[in-house]
């Protein structure tokens, strides 16, 4: 990874100096900020655009504030005590709110935001939050601001207010149980923070991409015939908070394009594709609220992206007479955002580029890859452009774990899949959390998180970890589509499992960072579809004494250890109860 040493310093011609990596301070970089350096010194240039006409690749404008902004900023504000002694999450972002960004940085701050009027993203780029063993991808906030006043002061105070909040993120909650459940003291950790310019165009009162992206090189859940080498791309209209946030995407394998996730049916597809998406709010300004993350974001429907024009490339129409799907926008007819007109009539080479992107990454940092990027097309003949937002390793499980198919029934079964996520074995959980089935209904997934946090936090303070079963899509945004936690909630889950139910049945949960970073914490993973002709054995669960019985979630421990094994690549896994 690239040091500080490679990126100059900041050259307050944001928009017009030599470099698109720069830094205000002399501290260290972060591993986002690192990543995006490398990037655009040493992989842009290899890059071929003459293979993908019509495309421009670029890393957008960035100034980094590197770590030594973070710690001028807890020292001189005497921050200590406030930001490590655990308070609430609000109580530590008001605290931050308060205090001041160091004088020795704020005239490079001040010369930025005087050179810039259009929207900027402010994100975290921790020391840890790119390593490879255990990243904090997701941990840390983002915060995005419109930018586009004419007041040079305002502009500015919600720049700062956008660092504070994202370097107050440091240490909140969800943060430091990460760094506890690794055995990372919270005080080890760093934030320098990246300021970068946001790919996309005005809309009326939404700023936004055409599309984002995140693509990995290797994948746990290869579809249709494609290999789990040949990697996976998700794909989302707007803003990528639709993407980490779990949100509905479109995922396919760079091998093979034109086949996207598998569904149900048309009726499926239509309700299990995205209808939503995510901008920068560039209308009227929303009540002050500097320590909300989404305090300028606007969620909207594809009618708003289609009355933008926003469309016009990314969406197959559904033709009632025929019954069937027609690649691109035409008169009538539902909307399905499945990106034919790019995927499959080749609009855009946009599959080569990433394919392109993802084996240089890979190349240079010498491991499989995960990278973030948005596009917008051009105006006026002008190419399109991509904006490459992130590159980072990925871990990729290795090991001498086999499941026979003839495994995966019998006596002694708890439970067995065929869809499955991680590799490896582990004899040493007893204790199981489990969504009650007769209980779960959708509506109770908020409560049913909510449960889960208490009974996570007892596992914690006894230093247990347990298996963890659930009905949905765990992490999801949407509480219709699975049981909304985040990660500190079941934190101490070291094997998770999916199932699905009738009226519960979302496909799987792949692009996130949620499952990104179970995967790197060597969590393995399990999907149950009710459709499988294999359940969970809920009666053997069901007769263990309860160690806690809710309404909604029960906690039982097992007599002797579960024995798990994952086969990641022959995509089997079974846990047995004897």
């Amino acid at each position: 990874m690239i040091s500080r040493d490679a990126v100059p310093a900041f050259d307050r011609r944001f928009f017009d100096g030599a470099d698109a990596v720069s830094r205000i301070g002399e501290g260290e970089l972060g591993g986002k900020a690192a990543g995006l350096a490398l990037m655009a010194r040493d992989i842009l240039g290899r890059f071929d655009g003459a293979a993908c006409p019509g495309i421009r690749v670029d890393v957008p404008r960035l100034v980094v504030l590197t770590t030594d902004v973070f710690r001028a900023f807890v020292d001189q504000n005497d921050l200590a005590d406030a930001v490590y002694g655990g308070a609430p999450d609000d109580r530590i972002a008001h605290a931050c709110q308060r205090a001041e960004l160091p004088a020795q940085f704020v005239g490079d701050l001040r010369a930025l935001i005087d050179g810039v009027h259009s929207p900027l993203a402010v994100r975290s780029s921790s020391l840890l939050e790119d390593a490879l063993e255990h990243p904090f991808a997701g941990v840390y906030a983002t915060k995005m601001i419109p930018n586009h006043r004419l007041d040079p002061d305002g502009r500015f105070r919600k720049l700062a207010e956008a660092i504070k909040f994202v370097i107050a993120s440091t240490f909140f909650r969800q943060p430091r149980d990460y760094m506890r459940s690794i055995g990372r003291d919270p005080r080890e950790e760093a934030m320098a923070v990246v300021v970068q310019e946001i790919v996309g165009r005005r809309r009326g009162d939404l700023f936004y991409p055409c599309l984002s992206g995140v693509g990995r090189s290797y994948s746990y859940y290869p579809i249709g015939r494609a290999r789990p080498e040949d990697g996976v791309v998700n794909l989302a209209l707007g803003l990528g908070k639709a993407i980490v946030d779990g949100g509905l995407t479109w995922s396919y394998s760079p091998a093979r394009p034109r086949v996207g996730p598998p569904f149900n049916g048309l009726g499926d597809m239509v309700k299990n594709t995205q209808t939503s998406f995510w901008g920068v709010n560039m209308g009227t300004p929303p009540p002050p609220d500097p320590v909300r993350e989404t305090e300028f974001l606007v969620s909207s429907d594809l009618a708003r992206a289609e009355a933008d024009g926003a469309l016009d490339h990314l969406v197959s129409t559904f033709d009632p007479a025929s019954d069937r799907l027609r690649c691109g926008l035409l008169p009538g007819g539902a909307r399905v955002l499945d990106f034919s007109p790019i995927l499959d009539a080749g609009v855009l080479p946009l599959n080569e580029a990433v394919k392109q992107m993802l084996g240089l990454a890979k190349a240079a940092l010498g491991a499989d890859v995960e990278i973030e990027f948005a596009l917008t097309f051009g105006e006026g003949g002008a190419p399109a452009r991509l904006g490459l937002l992130q590159a980072r390793p990925m871990q990729v499980a290795v090991g001498e774990v086999t499941v026979g198919e003839d495994e995966l029934d019998g006596p002694g079964v708890l439970l067995s899949s065929e869809i499955v996520l991680g590799h490896g074995a582990r004899a040493d959980l007893r204790d199981v959390v489990y969504v009650k089935p007769a209980a779960f209904e959708a509506r109770h997934t908020p409560r049913i998180a909510a449960e889960l946090e208490r009974i996570n936090a007892g596992l914690l303070a006894e230093g247990r970890t347990c298996l963890l079963i659930g009905f949905g899509r765990w992490g999801s945004s949407d509480p219709w589509l699975g049981v909304p936690v985040d990660w500190s909630q079941i934190s101490q889950a070291r094997v998770v499992v999916e199932a699905t139910l009738p009226d519960m049945s979302p496909d799987l949960s792949q692009g996130s960072h949620f499952f990104h970073n179970l995967i790197s914490f060597g969590v393995q993973y399990l999907s149950v579809p009710h459709t499988g002709g294999r359940a969970v054995d809920w009666a053997w669960l069901d007769a263990l004494p309860a160690e806690h019985e809710g309404e909604l979630v029960r906690h039982v421990r097992t007599p002797r250890p579960l024995d798990v094994r994952v086969d990641g690549r022959a995509r089997r896994g079974v846990i047995r109860h004897d």
